[in-house]
């Protein structure tokens, strides 16, 4: 049962170089207590990760692939941590979502790479979930007034939109007047490692 375990938990070299850097601003910008919704989590690696750091908070993964659902249960159950949360099978464009309630919502590394209308859907699903005052948390790579803010950043853009049309890396100025429509201000911008960022949002009255 071990083996299989281990061969369902996928490894992404990435979320290993910028767990640290998440977790020190994670540490002043979540709530002390209370549950964490995380959007897309992937592997499950951070899920790991932050909620063996952050023991009061209640950690809640999700992804709509089968694949990163098998790999977050997989984590899961290894740790068998009780803050953190099986996984819950969950596309940001589905009108309903499986939770109805969180104290604060993570999402890493989801914006460049799907439709934006499911940034438009994750915007307009944390402003049902989240109370006034609770953070909205993305990670990612940004434009910033309609330019990359590095060359490596303009090449990646080009690439995800080689693979897909409707990828790409969003701009801060149109993330803004998504977060104005859907009950959001942008509190803080975090300069992260190799040229990404996190933007805290916090749901307005």
């Amino acid at each position: 049962m071990g083996y299989a375990i281990s061969m369902a938990k996928g490894f992404a070299p990435a979320a290993e170089r910028n767990r640290q850097p998440i977790l020190d601003v994670l540490r002043r910008v979540l709530p002390p207590a209370g549950l964490v919704l995380e959007v897309a989590s992937g592997t499950g690696q951070h899920a790991i990760f932050f909620s063996e750091r952050l023991p009061a908070l209640q950690w809640q993964p999700t992804d709509a692939s089968p694949e990163a659902l098998q790999s977050i249960g997989a984590w899961v159950d290894v740790a068998a941590r009780d803050n953190l949360l099986a996984p819950l099978d969950l596309d940001v464009r589905s009108p309903q979502w499986p939770i109805s309630q969180a104290d604060a919502l993570l999402c890493i590394n989801m914006i460049h790479i799907s439709p934006w209308e499911a940034t438009e859907a994750l915007f307009q699903g944390a402003s049902q979930l989240l109370e006034v005052g609770a953070p909205l948390i993305t990670y990612g790579p940004y434009r910033l007034h309609g330019e990359h803010t590095a060359p490596s950043n303009a090449a990646f853009d080009q690439s995800l939109r080689s693979r897909n049309a409707r990828w790409g890396v969003r701009d801060i100025d149109d993330l803004r007047d998504l977060g104005g429509r859907t009950g959001f201000v942008l509190e803080e911008r975090v300069g992260m490692p190799a040229n990404n960022m996190i933007l805290v949002w916090t749901r307005e009255a």
